[in-house]
């Protein structure tokens, strides 16, 4: 089943993000994953939820997400990420 990848980021130095997103897109294309949404406008129509900027991405399943979260790959690049952006990160299984 697929899985669906919510990432919500605020971003504090867009020149060293860009350098993150690089390196990262090519380690998502790989773990089969793909982008459906990135930092388009969003509104929010319930609860007290104030996301930055939301990135939504598709991973052929829960296990594939986890696969690209915990490779090398993006293990590398996470402490770029870490230095400028603050995010929140949540995965949910789709349906059958």
């Amino acid at each position: 089943m697929a899985a669906y990848v919510i990432f919500d980021v605020e971003i504090r130095d867009l020149n060293q993000y860009q350098d993150f997103m690089k390196g990262v897109k090519p380690a998502i294309e790989a773990a089969g994953g793909k982008y459906l949404a990135r930092g388009g406008a969003h509104k929010v129509y319930e609860g007290d939820w104030e996301p930055r900027r939301i990135v939504l991405f598709e991973f052929p399943s829960v296990a594939a997400f986890e696969s690209f979260y915990n490779s090398s790959a993006y293990q590398e690049l996470k402490p770029i990420r870490d230095a400028c952006s603050s995010a929140r990160l949540v995965a949910v299984q789709g349906l059958p």
